[in-house]
Protein backbone atom coordinates (compact mmCIF):
# COMPACT_ATOMS: atom_id res chain seq x y z
CA UNK A 1 0.00 0.00 0.00
CA UNK A 2 1.49 2.95 -1.15
CA UNK A 3 0.74 6.34 1.23
CA UNK A 4 1.13 10.00 -0.35
CA UNK A 5 1.97 12.51 2.30
CA UNK A 6 2.13 16.24 1.84
CA UNK A 7 5.62 16.47 3.70
CA UNK A 8 6.62 13.69 0.80
CA UNK A 9 8.31 14.88 -2.49
CA UNK A 10 8.72 12.58 -5.61
CA UNK A 11 9.18 13.76 -9.07
CA UNK A 12 5.63 14.81 -10.64
CA UNK A 13 6.09 12.20 -14.07
CA UNK A 14 5.50 8.72 -12.75
CA UNK A 15 7.23 7.62 -15.61
CA UNK A 16 10.56 8.86 -13.76
CA UNK A 17 13.11 5.51 -14.44
CA UNK A 18 14.68 4.28 -11.41
CA UNK A 19 17.18 1.80 -10.62
CA UNK A 20 18.27 -1.00 -8.20
CA UNK A 21 21.88 -2.96 -8.56
CA UNK A 22 21.87 -6.33 -6.65
CA UNK A 23 23.81 -9.55 -6.84
CA UNK A 24 22.66 -12.39 -8.30
CA UNK A 25 21.26 -14.27 -4.91
CA UNK A 26 19.10 -11.35 -3.49
CA UNK A 27 17.67 -10.82 -7.01
CA UNK A 28 16.66 -15.07 -6.53
CA UNK A 29 15.95 -14.53 -3.00
CA UNK A 30 13.55 -11.36 -4.41
CA UNK A 31 11.63 -14.15 -6.67
CA UNK A 32 11.22 -16.78 -4.74
CA UNK A 33 9.78 -15.14 -2.10
CA UNK A 34 8.05 -12.41 -4.00
CA UNK A 35 8.90 -9.75 -1.65
CA UNK A 36 11.37 -6.89 -1.55
CA UNK A 37 13.53 -6.70 1.03
CA UNK A 38 14.03 -3.08 3.30
CA UNK A 39 16.47 -2.87 5.82
CA UNK A 40 16.60 -1.24 8.52
CA UNK A 41 17.56 1.69 8.58
CA UNK A 42 21.13 1.97 11.04
CA UNK A 43 22.37 -0.88 8.65
CA UNK A 44 23.48 1.14 6.61
CA UNK A 45 26.92 2.09 5.86
CA UNK A 46 26.27 5.91 6.24
CA UNK A 47 26.81 6.41 10.01
CA UNK A 48 24.29 9.71 9.53
CA UNK A 49 21.50 7.52 8.63
CA UNK A 50 18.21 9.06 10.38
CA UNK A 51 20.27 11.25 12.33
CA UNK A 52 20.15 15.31 12.45
CA UNK A 53 22.01 18.00 10.69
CA UNK A 54 23.49 20.12 13.51
CA UNK A 55 21.76 23.13 13.52
CA UNK A 56 18.50 20.71 14.01
CA UNK A 57 20.09 18.67 17.04
CA UNK A 58 20.92 22.11 18.90
CA UNK A 59 17.21 23.00 18.66
CA UNK A 60 15.93 18.74 19.89
CA UNK A 61 18.83 19.01 23.07
CA UNK A 62 17.10 22.38 23.97
CA UNK A 63 13.92 20.73 24.22
CA UNK A 64 15.43 17.54 25.74
CA UNK A 65 16.77 19.26 28.21
CA UNK A 66 13.40 19.11 30.27
CA UNK A 67 12.06 15.71 28.72
CA UNK A 68 15.21 13.54 28.03
CA UNK A 69 12.80 10.84 26.59
CA UNK A 70 12.20 12.95 23.68
CA UNK A 71 16.06 12.33 22.82
CA UNK A 72 16.41 9.03 23.55
CA UNK A 73 12.94 8.29 20.88
CA UNK A 74 14.89 9.36 17.93
CA UNK A 75 18.04 7.04 18.94
CA UNK A 76 15.67 4.28 18.95
CA UNK A 77 13.77 5.27 16.29
CA UNK A 78 15.99 4.61 13.70
CA UNK A 79 15.88 0.50 14.61
CA UNK A 80 11.95 0.80 14.08
CA UNK A 81 12.60 2.24 10.61
CA UNK A 82 13.01 0.39 7.21
CA UNK A 83 14.23 1.28 3.94
CA UNK A 84 14.49 0.17 0.30
CA UNK A 85 16.47 2.79 -1.67
CA UNK A 86 16.44 3.48 -5.32
CA UNK A 87 18.47 5.44 -7.71
CA UNK A 88 17.31 7.48 -9.86
CA UNK A 89 18.51 8.34 -13.88
CA UNK A 90 17.17 8.20 -17.11
CA UNK A 91 20.11 5.35 -17.71
CA UNK A 92 22.39 2.96 -16.26
CA UNK A 93 25.05 4.07 -14.03
CA UNK A 94 28.70 3.06 -14.44
CA UNK A 95 29.39 4.27 -10.53
CA UNK A 96 26.17 2.08 -9.70
CA UNK A 97 27.21 -0.93 -11.57
CA UNK A 98 31.03 -0.38 -9.62
CA UNK A 99 29.69 0.19 -6.05
CA UNK A 100 26.54 -2.04 -5.91
CA UNK A 101 27.38 -5.27 -7.71
CA UNK A 102 30.95 -7.62 -7.33
CA UNK A 103 32.51 -9.95 -9.97
CA UNK A 104 31.32 -9.13 -12.76
CA UNK A 105 28.08 -10.69 -11.74
CA UNK A 106 25.40 -8.57 -10.97
CA UNK A 107 22.58 -7.20 -12.13
CA UNK A 108 20.30 -4.14 -12.10
CA UNK A 109 16.23 -3.74 -12.14
CA UNK A 110 14.79 -0.73 -14.43
CA UNK A 111 11.47 0.36 -13.15
CA UNK A 112 9.63 3.66 -12.90
CA UNK A 113 7.92 5.75 -10.02
CA UNK A 114 4.65 4.96 -10.89
CA UNK A 115 5.37 1.14 -10.95
CA UNK A 116 7.12 1.38 -7.49
CA UNK A 117 3.52 2.77 -6.56
CA UNK A 118 1.57 0.22 -7.73
CA UNK A 119 4.04 -2.82 -6.87
CA UNK A 120 3.39 -2.20 -3.23
CA UNK A 121 0.87 -4.47 -2.16
CA UNK A 122 -2.50 -3.48 0.00
CA UNK A 123 -2.08 -6.73 2.66
CA UNK A 124 1.05 -5.47 4.05
CA UNK A 125 1.07 -5.10 7.55
CA UNK A 126 2.66 -1.70 7.50
CA UNK A 127 2.19 1.88 5.06
CA UNK A 128 4.89 2.28 2.61
CA UNK A 129 6.07 5.92 1.77
CA UNK A 130 7.83 6.98 -1.20
CA UNK A 131 9.94 10.30 -1.14
CA UNK A 132 13.02 11.94 -2.60
CA UNK A 133 16.15 12.21 -0.35
CA UNK A 134 17.42 15.42 -0.43
CA UNK A 135 20.93 16.04 0.17
CA UNK A 136 22.29 19.11 2.64
CA UNK A 137 25.56 20.51 4.35
CA UNK A 138 25.50 18.83 8.01
CA UNK A 139 26.78 21.77 9.36
CA UNK A 140 24.62 24.76 8.30
CA UNK A 141 21.19 23.32 7.00
CA UNK A 142 18.56 22.39 9.03
CA UNK A 143 16.26 19.23 8.76
CA UNK A 144 12.57 19.78 10.36
CA UNK A 145 11.93 17.16 12.50
CA UNK A 146 8.25 17.69 12.93
CA UNK A 147 7.40 14.58 10.84
CA UNK A 148 9.47 11.44 12.16
CA UNK A 149 10.19 10.12 8.13
CA UNK A 150 11.98 13.50 7.66
CA UNK A 151 15.58 12.57 9.21
CA UNK A 152 15.71 9.54 6.78
CA UNK A 153 14.74 11.48 3.89
CA UNK A 154 18.16 13.69 4.02
CA UNK A 155 22.07 13.00 3.12
CA UNK A 156 24.99 14.61 3.09
CA UNK A 157 26.16 16.14 0.44
CA UNK A 158 28.85 13.80 -0.25
CA UNK A 159 26.24 11.29 -1.45
CA UNK A 160 24.54 13.39 -4.03
CA UNK A 161 25.99 10.84 -6.56
CA UNK A 162 23.05 8.18 -5.42
CA UNK A 163 20.28 10.70 -6.22
CA UNK A 164 18.21 8.29 -4.37
CA UNK A 165 14.56 8.09 -3.93
CA UNK A 166 13.22 5.62 -0.99
CA UNK A 167 10.62 3.62 -0.38
CA UNK A 168 10.45 3.85 3.43
CA UNK A 169 7.99 2.25 6.44
CA UNK A 170 8.00 2.86 10.09
CA UNK A 171 7.29 -0.48 12.02
CA UNK A 172 6.82 0.88 15.62
CA UNK A 173 3.11 0.88 16.08
CA UNK A 174 3.55 -3.24 15.11
CA UNK A 175 4.66 -5.80 17.38
CA UNK A 176 7.74 -6.90 14.50
CA UNK A 177 11.31 -7.45 14.98
CA UNK A 178 13.77 -6.07 12.91
CA UNK A 179 17.26 -7.55 12.56
CA UNK A 180 19.31 -7.32 9.50
CA UNK A 181 15.69 -6.01 7.76
CA UNK A 182 12.27 -6.89 6.75
CA UNK A 183 10.61 -7.91 3.21
CA UNK A 184 7.28 -6.73 2.28
CA UNK A 185 5.03 -8.17 -0.52
CA UNK A 186 5.31 -6.60 -3.82
CA UNK A 187 3.71 -7.85 -7.31
CA UNK A 188 7.00 -8.28 -9.42
CA UNK A 189 5.52 -8.33 -12.83
CA UNK A 190 4.51 -4.58 -11.91
CA UNK A 191 7.68 -3.61 -9.93
CA UNK A 192 9.80 -4.76 -12.56
CA UNK A 193 10.07 -3.21 -16.03
CA UNK A 194 13.19 -4.91 -17.15
CA UNK A 195 16.36 -6.79 -16.19
CA UNK A 196 20.04 -5.50 -17.04
CA UNK A 197 22.70 -7.75 -16.74
CA UNK A 198 26.33 -6.70 -15.59
CA UNK A 199 28.23 -4.95 -18.43
CA UNK A 200 31.19 -6.99 -17.81
CA UNK A 201 29.38 -10.71 -17.02
CA UNK A 202 30.28 -13.92 -19.39
CA UNK A 203 27.34 -14.78 -21.78
CA UNK A 204 26.54 -17.96 -19.64
CA UNK A 205 26.01 -15.56 -16.82
CA UNK A 206 23.07 -14.45 -18.63
CA UNK A 207 21.59 -17.12 -20.00
CA UNK A 208 21.48 -18.37 -16.41
CA UNK A 209 19.31 -15.50 -15.27
CA UNK A 210 17.04 -15.96 -18.37
CA UNK A 211 16.51 -19.34 -17.47
CA UNK A 212 15.95 -19.14 -13.89
CA UNK A 213 13.68 -16.36 -14.45
CA UNK A 214 11.29 -18.45 -17.08
CA UNK A 215 11.27 -21.03 -14.78
CA UNK A 216 9.98 -19.17 -11.76
CA UNK A 217 7.33 -17.97 -14.63
CA UNK A 218 7.93 -14.62 -14.85
CA UNK A 219 7.81 -12.77 -18.27
CA UNK A 220 10.46 -9.95 -17.64
CA UNK A 221 12.98 -8.93 -20.28
CA UNK A 222 15.96 -9.13 -19.54
CA UNK A 223 19.22 -7.21 -21.54
CA UNK A 224 22.69 -7.48 -21.34
CA UNK A 225 23.83 -3.96 -20.05
CA UNK A 226 24.21 -1.04 -22.90
CA UNK A 227 27.40 -0.43 -21.36
CA UNK A 228 29.00 -3.22 -23.09
CA UNK A 229 27.54 -2.41 -26.70
CA UNK A 230 29.79 -2.90 -29.63
CA UNK A 231 32.15 0.23 -30.42
CA UNK A 232 31.76 1.91 -33.71
CA UNK A 233 35.29 2.77 -35.15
Amino acid sequence: MYINSSNITLPEDNNTIVWKYLDLSKFLDMLLSQQLFMSRSDKFEDQYEGTFSEPTFEEIKKIAANNPKFLDYYKSHREKVVISSWHINEYESFAMWQIFTKNNEGLAIQSTIGRLKEALRPENRIEQYIGNVNYIDYKKEYIPFDDTFFPFLFKRKSFQYEREVRIISDVSAQNISVNEGLKINVDLNQLIEKIYIHPKSENWYKKLVIELVSKLDFKIEIEKSDLESDILI
